[in-house]
């Protein structure tokens, strides 16, 4: 599972248990990550191969990932398991990704400072080799950079009105999204008779 970026080398161990359950299971692990607080909080992010999750799947690979790590046992501390769809401003984890969402405006964080900054925000130009491509704006001009996939600590779609578009007409061509449902919701505030 060294194809997903992930932050900490427990967020690695847990992949390596998580990526084959998920996988053999028909979906794709996105995102892992454990999370401080009082209680941890393991989240996962799956998906199928041709996109999206139903609630029931999320609930399948839940019950699968709780059993295997209770087996397994690689968490010391209590923890809260979430598994979930990546959304529509989807984190960004494994280099496929960067090729599927090319066009599309995202932000980049490096580990490591990448000619003075750590932060680049632009439209993904695809990948080339190892290599992400991005164009941004570099003093008022346009040019395309090129980083490492390795270098990436965090990288995201920017929820933009284009994005949400595309995925709403994605989801409803696959028949997921089903408009009539949303007829009977009332979007009149006039008809709001509470008192002030």
């Amino acid at each position: 599972m060294s194809d997903l970026i992930a932050k900490a080398a427990i967020d690695r161990k847990l992949a390596e248990i998580v990526g084959p359950i998920v996988e053999d299971m028909g979906f794709e692990l996105v995102r892992l990550r454990l999370m401080g607080g009082k209680t941890h909080t393991l989240q996962i992010m799956a998906e199928r191969p041709d996109g999206g999750i139903e609630v029931d799947e999320c609930a399948k690979i839940s019950n699968a990932v709780s059993a295997a790590l209770d087996v397994e046992d690689p968490l010391v501390d209590s923890y809260t398991l979430e598994v979930g769809s990546p959304g529509i401003d989807r984190p960004l984890t494994r280099l496929k990704d960067f090729d599927t969402y090319e066009g599309y405006e995202a932000k980049l964080e490096t580990s490591e400072l990448i000619d003075g900054r750590k932060r680049f925000r632009g439209i993904l130009a695809g990948v080339e080799g190892d290599e992400v491509l991005i164009n941004i704006e570099d003093q008022g001009e346009a040019v395309t950079v090129g980083l490492t996939f390795d270098w990436l600590a965090e990288a995201k779609l920017t929820l933009t009105d284009e994005l949400i578009k595309e995925m709403l007409k994605a989801r409803k061509d696959a028949g997921v999204l089903n408009e009539d449902q949303f007829d009977d919701i009332e979007t009149d505030a006039s008809n709001d008779t509470s008192e002030e």
